[in-house]
């Protein structure tokens, strides 16, 4: 997919979120716009409809959906499906229920895709970590819950079975299960005949249509600068992800300790500051920005040139953005 971007020069525009669409024009009547809480971050929701009655429906139905599968797979909720597996899965295998299992699935597609870049077991190692209370694992700690980071410890069996092949393995959908959750909500608003929408979670969006004759344009936040940001993207029918190392950290003695965990080390990984990838599907924009940002920007750049239909925007410690080449033909 061909996108036409819009460069800002080093001294950037305000705008206040990591990934966030640019303000929309002043309200119509038939724009309905919510923000609301879930999954640990905010969301925004804008689309157009003629009937203000379904149109609130379909609002509480999109946060019922997250909900949902907040309740499925959050590893801080006791009774999901994720904690479960964490809880019993090391003792005997678990079945979980067929869209939870395809989930799984598609991670691991993910994982062999990167060879291993992408691993949801990092959460073997990321629990030690707290960031609000610039908590990380000591030395000991690192080095033994490494030896528990491997995607290949997942068994996914016949039946929607999963077994972890050792204890001490946990598992965390934190670099997919957002993009998941956009995509099912914008399958919801689709079902329901509304053909031009926006929907975001956190770092992830999804656009439906077009804004009715002009394009969505969707900003990316300056790493560095809270209130500005690098780029502006303007798409349609498509989504857009990006990871960050500005997103949940804390710096101790110069080093930045950041959420997205280099699963071969065990601790943040290094070299890029921010990965944007745009594509048709969120989940797997989700799951590729972390995988990207893991990877660096050489061996990222190869692998985002290999998948069809899915570019990449890569800033790096310098501040210097890099382009995969269907954002630059």
């Amino acid at each position: 997919m061909r996108v036409v971007f819009y460069l800002l020069q080093q001294a950037l525009y305000a705008l206040p979120a990591a990934l966030m669409l640019l303000a929309p024009a002043p309200a119509q009547a038939q724009w309905q716009r919510e923000a609301f809480d879930t999954l640990g971050t905010r969301a925004y929701i804008e689309f157009w409809s003629e009937d203000n009655a379904k149109a609130k429906q379909l609002i509480l139905d999109v946060q019922a959906e997250f909900e949902r599968i907040n309740q499925l797979m959050s590893p801080y909720i006791e009774s999901s499906e994720l904690s479960l597996l964490n809880r019993s899965a090391a003792k005997a295998p678990v079945t979980v229920c067929s869209e939870f299992y395809q989930l799984l699935q598609q991670a691991k597609h993910i994982s062999e895709l990167s060879n291993g870049a992408f691993d949801i077991t990092f959460a073997s190692v990321g629990f030690y970590y707290d960031y609000r209370a610039r908590k990380k694992p000591d030395a000991t700690q690192l080095r033994q819950a490494r030896q528990f980071v491997n995607y290949q410890s997942i068994e996914l069996l016949p039946g929607n079975k999963v077994r972890y092949s050792q204890p001490g393995v946990k598992i965390d959908l934190g670099g997919i299960a957002k993009g998941y959750a956009v995509e099912r909500g914008i399958a919801l608003l689709a079902q329901q005949g509304i053909r031009h929408a926006q929907l975001t979670a956190g770092g992830d969006s999804r656009l439906l249509g077009d804004k009715r004759g002009k394009p969505w344009l969707v900003a990316i936040k300056h790493p560095r600068q809270d209130d500005k940001y690098a780029a502006r993207l303007p798409l349609q029918d498509s989504a857009v992800s990006t990871s960050g190392d500005y997103e949940r950290y804390f710096i101790e003695d110069g080093v930045r300790y950041h959420h997205i965990i280099d699963p071969k080390t065990g601790v943040s990984a290094t070299g890029l500051l921010s990965v944007t990838v745009t594509g048709a599907d969120t989940t797997k924009t989700d799951a590729l920005s972390t995988t990207l940002f893991v990877l660096g920007l050489q061996q990222g750049m190869e692998l985002i040139e290999r998948i069809d239909g899915y570019d990449a925007i890569f800033i790096d410690a310098n501040l210097k953005m890099h382009f995969s080449a269907g954002l630059t033909q």
